[in-house]
């Protein structure tokens, strides 16, 4: 299976700056790299891999970024070079800024590394028009069908999206389907295996050995609070961040809260998004807004499990799953809250190029009372301004959401 991203990757080999795949741990990274550098492979281009986890490599290249040339075939002609794990280097960003100043007609390079905080802690130079940077999420719902083998209930789903009049006798298995992808997540890994008891046990084993080393590589001092703070961000997924309270929480000091805040962000393991405001003056909130990447891994941390969704008050996961829907599409700097002093509020707001869009997250349609957010759409006329619930699940339900979160192929 293909990625999403993987055809904006490819269009970008032909540009001079290099690209640089970034995203958590287990996302996929390495498998998209190796799919590109077969696919150039396959239309005749000059390609080398390269694999920084092979110990004599890195240390050739740690000695000197000329190093490189050594496993370069020699010729006039313009070499895409795939670099795994680029923050194994020891300087990463002097090693492509070195390389970009000297061969940039002639040596175009992809890399992959599992965050840009590693890039970013050992840089001198920010690369600026040098490099564009592509972030691979855990996969999308589309994917999670495909990957998972449900490739004809992805092509019922699309039936469905792109034809207003369409009905399918498969409405359940798409609802079982989508709370299954809620619940348990889109990591790769957890996505191929059927066993929901083997899903959560995979999700641990991630949990563990990956922020584990996320710990060490990032010289965390106290990692028992680093993941109580991890756990206390998941159970209050959707709301505002309150460093003062995390702090006290943790006896810990409201700096070293920052700090840790700063490394799973880096590390993609959460995302603060800030608040929206502009000549509204109750609009004085500036905390921002967490959110877990995955909706699995936020699950798992404060083990929830259930067997469908809605048994329970799951409107604090369903909005975690619209954030994770839009940032498929948008930067996280395009996403923000609004929400005044006097707690009128809407979950999210757009502003991207060409993009300016307002969306509420219920999980329950019966809940929604429009005259609610009128202080909004009254001084902001020009965002379009959507609902977006998970029940009741019908044809229209799936329309309504992807036309809403721009998503319809």
């Amino acid at each position: 299976m293909k990625r999403k991203i993987f055809d904006d990757l490819k269009k970008h080999i032909e540009k001079k700056q290099y690209t640089i795949l970034v995203g958590a741990r287990q996302t996929g990274k390495t498998t998209l790299l190796r799919q590109l550098y077969e696919d150039q492979n396959s239309e005749g281009k000059r390609t080398v891999f390269i694999n920084l986890e092979q110990k004599d490599v890195l240390s050739s290249l740690n000695e000197s970024p000329l190093n490189l040339l050594r496993y370069l075939p020699e010729s006039g002609e313009r070499i895409i070079v795939f670099i795994d794990e680029v923050q194994y280097l020891e300087n990463p960003s002097n090693f492509l800024k070195l390389i970009y100043d000297e061969y940039a007609d002639k040596i175009k390079i992809i890399a992959t590394g599992s965050s840009a905080f590693y890039i970013d802690k050992k840089s001198n130079d920010s690369l600026a028009g040098r490099k564009r940077v592509f972030y691979l999420g855990t996969c999308s719902f589309e994917e999670y069908l495909e990957l998972s083998g449900k490739n004809d209930l992805l092509d019922e789903y699309l039936r469905i999206l792109n034809n207003p009049e369409a009905k399918t006798t498969r409405i359940s298995e798409l609802d079982a389907a989508l709370d299954n992808y809620i619940i348990y997540g889109g990591y790769p890994a957890v996505v191929i295996e059927n066993d929901n008891d083997e899903k959560i046990q995979l999700l641990k084993e991630l949990r563990d050995s990956y922020l584990q080393r996320d710990v060490e590589e990032a010289g965390v001092s106290n990692p028992d609070a680093f993941y109580k703070l991890y756990v206390m961000l998941a159970a209050q997924t959707g709301s505002q961040l309150n460093v003062s309270e995390l702090a006290t929480s943790l006896r810990i000091s409201e700096q070293t809260v920052n700090n840790y805040l700063n490394v799973l962000k880096k590390c993609y393991h959460i995302a603060l998004i800030k608040p929206f405001y502009r000549n509204v003056k109750k609009e004085l909130v500036k905390m921002p807004k967490v959110y877990i990447m995955d909706t699995g891994m936020r699950n798992c941390l404060i083990n929830y499990f259930p067997v469908q969704l809605g048994i329970a008050d799951d409107g604090a996961l369903f909005e975690n799953y619209v954030f994770h829907r839009l940032r498929e599409k948008y930067d996280e700097n395009e996403i923000k809250y609004w929400r005044t002093a006097d707690q009128k509020e809407v979950d999210f707001v757009v502003e991207a190029p060409r993009i300016k869009a307002a969306y509420e997250v219920k999980f329950n349609q019966g809940v929604v009372k429009p005259g609610k957010y009128r202080v909004f759409t009254e001084n902001y006329p020009e965002y379009e301004f959507n609902f977006v619930s998970r029940v009741p699940f019908s044809e229209d339900r799936l329309r309504e959401f992807s036309l809403a979160m721009n998503c319809i192929k």
